[in-house]
């Protein structure tokens, strides 16, 4: 297998709204795109699939010193042979790739986030910086650009937060931040034990209410901020965009289940909306 096919295949296994929108792209900037996204799933998939957390973080350290030998011209793994000859054309540093892998050790070292500057600052290393790489990669060509791509970053990770909000109670973690669940009445610990009665039900909608009409308006803040001779080339954010929104829309009409189940788009669906940006150029 060769290193493409490594992370063509890595992508397309996550089953992420992520890959609809790569299929769009020219065949070089879907290479790097992929690429990056398999480094991303990899170095992820460290914290979410290994049970010891010294394990975990002997696997990261491992990934920050393939890192730094792959910009010296010696990856060793399939994902940074396929990401490195793509790294000097769309602007790709190796800060980029250590900031993910930064945001992934935060995952080991904290489960509890006490405020949201706090969580945004998690949300900078492991959603905002890949959008910075992304916009690179699709071909931005205004500084202001950066700016819309860490919103949306932003924007996209609070989605998957909400989304996931009953699996990472599994695992023990609540990414919701803690002032905000005590603004709702919202306890810990009844979100680790999933808690069923109506008397809860109504004060989780409550937040989660709030923590959607807080992503949908990053969303709304991120397009604003995308100088317009940019629209085109950063297509396959927008179609990311729009996969992301209407799934926040579909949680909302599930009356916020997430505690019981995991919403999620169908890929004809997902497929459909990505089109839709490509054809028609809106959300």
């Amino acid at each position: 297998m060769t290193p493409q096919d490594y992370v063509q295949q890595k992508a397309a296994a996550s089953g992420s709204s992520f890959y609809y929108a790569f299929l769009f792209l020219p065949a070089p900037r879907r290479a790097a795109i992929t690429a990056f996204y398999a480094f991303c799933r990899e170095v992820d998939d460290v914290v979410d699939e290994t049970s010891d957390p010294g394990v975990a973080r002997t696997k990261l350290a491992w990934w920050q010193d393939e890192v730094v030998k792959s910009f010296a011209g010696k990856p060793s793994h399939p994902v940074m042979q396929a990401l490195m000859p793509c790294a000097q054309s769309y602007g790709i540093e190796q800060r980029h790739l250590q900031a993910v892998i930064d945001g992934c050790q935060m995952d080991l070292q904290q489960t509890r986030y006490l405020d949201y500057p706090g969580l945004q600052s998690y949300c900078h290393l492991v959603a905002g910086i890949v959008g910075e790489v992304a916009a690179k990669i699709f071909g931005q060509t205004q500084a202001q650009t950066t700016d819309y791509a860490h919103r949306l970053g932003l924007a996209f990770q609070l989605t998957n937060i909400i989304r996931d909000v009953g699996e990472d109670a599994m695992r023990g973690r609540v990414y919701l931040p803690l002032s905000e669940l005590q603004k709702f009445g919202v306890k810990a610990h009844e979100l680790l034990q999933r808690e069923r009665s109506a008397d809860f039900q109504a004060r989780f909608a409550a937040l989660m209410q709030f923590q959607t009409q807080r992503a949908l308006g990053l969303y709304d803040e991120a397009l604003a901020l995308l100088p317009a001779a940019d629209r085109r080339a950063q297509k396959p954010g927008l179609m990311m965009a729009s996969i992301y929104r209407s799934l926040l829309h579909e949680i909302e009409r599930d009356g916020f289940q997430v505690l019981q189940h995991r919403v999620s788009l169908t890929p004809l669906r997902k497929m459909w909306l990505a089109w839709k940006v490509q054809a028609l150029g809106r959300l």
